[in-house]
């Protein structure tokens, strides 16, 4: 059977025998046969390279045999073309497109390579990189060289078991504060959470001399009665986070109630339809957006006593005094007079600071963003500022994208001293008319109205002291918080990099605000102090008098009993003791005292329920110490 043309042509000559290979014989079978073993014995044979498979890293799928650019020669036996592949039939452009098509296919067992290969090397290159470490620090007899099979594998088990050991922690631990990293946890069992909280020394070294009654801050906080909490909240100070603890991180009889999607909670006293609390998450802006002291003053009273028009508030002339006065005189007479209400409910202002530093940082990258704080009032005196009196610093619908040297030109900019602002009486100093008095003495007036009104608030904390920030609202309301705060010391004011000149210009733009915070900060640490050394006191007397109380029931107990034995056999107990008559007055005063150290411990523990009445050590002592000296007579 001959072959066509076309496929004779593709095939090439035939075959020709070798030297010293084997006649062709008649028989067509055979002779396709002996053929075909001559082909396979050649080298580069078609048959050769089927038979010998595949190449290294190729895998034996679809059209696995090799490529030859040349001309695949077969025999001219019906036979021979019958073996020959269908691939060989096809032209060179479209048998290197098969090619490329195939390669294609094989891109796994390339990558198994390669990552076979780079494993090996990284091996090979850690293994020279720890042996020239060994060899430094052991010497020669930690050479590479001499290092066998087995010490490679198990040096590359433990840098892979390292290496897994550091992503699964890095998976556990993402933070850099992790817990488990945290050494002072496995120092002391119970660690103290009031712990210095800004990384500074733990011992403090006070500063200004207050009294016992401006650190002693105990507020009898009745919520079923006409109590009122005022939050004065300060732009940038953390006061976001206080306020929603105020309403959701606090344990109440009746808690507030917080739905989802609304800022604002409903915080009604117990069995009253009246709040407990003034502030942004719960009456809302009732007074303008974060209304400053002298805002709040005259607002708070008229919103509660449901006064709402501004001509029932009280008038400049009652709460403002001559410009000249001493304001740190009249600010207490005031703030008391203010702390009421015409229908005789207490407010009691609490508030928020922060450094200065940082919360002009803060409040400029706010007002980056599109802050602008418009629907703040500004009411001072009965009326808000004109617009010669508080220009603007920008002429757009805000100040987004400023940059920070801007920011600081601005000379009308309310960033500047904004705490010393807002906590200060502006009455004293005639609102935000600059010309009443010279800048020097309205520096000073604020100033001081400032300090003397955060004294005699019920309560302020500090934005870098969060914990000791919980402990003083707790030990002053007598509420208690459910979880305790969180001290966040990385925030978007820490992000912002500075040099040591605008910091000095900010603090200098701030300047009344760096005395008033290092003011506070003395008084808080040293409540925080006091409050923590009249506690330790407390538990200590308490221990004291339950021992006391324990033993004077024992000596009673036995008194009595011996009391009941004489009295059975009086005539024999006369005749063998004379001196009874002595002991039993003695054993009388002795039970008469403990009724009496008893009376005075009720009465102490009453007397600590009402800050407001106080017992000296000495009175509160001469129950104990009459029982001392009985016991001693006694014996």
């Amino acid at each position: 059977m001959a072959l066509p043309a076309c496929a004779a042509q593709a095939l090439g000559p035939p075959l020709q025998p070798e030297r010293g290979a084997p006649a062709r014989t008649t028989c067509p079978r055979r002779h396709s046969r002996v053929e075909a073993e001559l082909a396979g014995s050649r080298p580069g044979s078609v048959a050769a390279s089927v038979r010998a498979g595949p190449p290294r890293g190729v895998s034996r799928g679809f059209n696995s045999q090799p490529l030859l650019d040349e001309p695949l020669k077969a025999s001219s036996s019906p036979a021979g073309a019958a073996r020959t592949p269908l691939f060989a039939l096809l032209p060179r452009g479209r048998r290197r497109r098969m090619h490329d098509l195939r390669r294609r296919w094989d891109l796994g067992s390339l990558c198994r390579a390669l990552l076979t290969r780079g494993l090996a090397a990284l091996g090979h290159s850690l293994k020279h990189v720890l042996g020239a470490i060994f060899s430094k620090i052991f010497g020669p007899l930690a050479s590479v060289g001499n290092m066998d099979e087995k010490s490679n594998k198990l040096l590359l088990a433990l840098v892979m078991l390292f290496l897994f050991a550091v992503i699964v922690l890095q998976y556990v631990c993402p933070g850099t504060e992790c817990q488990l990293l945290r050494l002072q946890a496995f120092s002391s069992p119970m660690p103290d959470p009031y712990r210095s909280e800004d990384e500074s020394s733990s011992r403090f070294v006070p500063r200004y001399n207050f009294s016992r009654g401006d650190l002693l801050r105990k507020v009898d906080f009745d919520i079923k009665g006409d109590d009122l909490i005022v939050f004065l909240h300060i732009q940038k100070t953390g006061g976001t986070t206080f306020g929603r603890h105020l309403v959701r991180n606090i344990q109440l009889e009746q808690p507030c109630e917080c739905r989802v999607g609304q800022k604002k909670c409903t915080c009604h006293r117990p069995g009253k339809r009246e709040t407990w609390l003034f502030s942004r998450f719960s009456t809302g802006w009732s007074c303008g957006l974060h209304a400053d002291w002298t805002e709040l003053t005259s607002c708070v009273p008229a919103v509660v006593d449901g006064k709402r028009d501004a001509r029932l508030r009280p008038s400049s002339k009652d709460r403002r005094g001559s410009p000249n006065t001493n304001p740190g005189a009249n600010s207490p007479s005031s703030t008391k007079a203010r702390n009421t209400s015409k229908s005789g409910k207490n407010f009691h202002y609490i508030t928020i600071l922060r450094d200065p530093v940082s919360r002009y940082l803060s409040e400029w990258r706010h007002v980056q963003r599109g802050a602008t704080w418009k629907a703040s009032l500004h009411v001072c005196d009965g009326r808000p500022p004109t617009s010669e009196e508080l220009p603007s610093c920008y002429t757009g619908d805000d100040w987004s994208g400023c940059p920070l040297k801007e920011f600081m030109d601005c000379p009308y900019n309310l960033a500047n001293n904004r705490q010393v602002r807002m906590l200060s009486d502006l009455t004293l100093v005639g609102c935000y008319n600059l010309s009443v008095m010279p800048e020097k003495q309205r520096n000073k007036v604020l100033l001081e109205s400032a300090k003397s009104n955060l004294k005699h608030m019920a309560f302020f904390g500090l934005t870098e002291f969060q914990r000791k920030t919980q402990y003083l609202f707790e030990k002053t309301f007598n509420m208690n918080f459910i979880s305790p705060f969180t001290q966040y010391n990385t925030t978007r004011a820490s992000s912002v990099e500075i040099n040591e000149e605008i910091q000095k210009r900010i603090e200098g733009l701030n300047f009344l605000d760096m005395e008033l915070y290092s003011y506070a900060k003395d008084l808080f640490l040293q409540r925080y102090q006091f409050m923590r050394q009249k506690e330790h006191q407390e538990a200590r007397q308490k221990r004291q008098e339950q021992r006391k109380f324990l033993k004077g029931r024992f000596l009673q107990t036995h008194f009595q009993s011996q009391g009941q034995g004489q009295s059975q056999n009086p005539s024999q107990n006369q005749s063998q003791n004379p001196n009874l008559n002595v002991n039993q007055n003695v054993t009388q005063n002795l039970i008469q005292n403990l009724t009496q150290n008893l009376s005075h411990k009720e009465n102490r523990e009453s007397q600590k329920q009402n800050p407001g009445q106080e017992q000296s050590d000495g009175n509160t002592s001469n129950g104990t110490n009459d029982y001392i000296g009985s016991v001693e007579k006694w014996r």
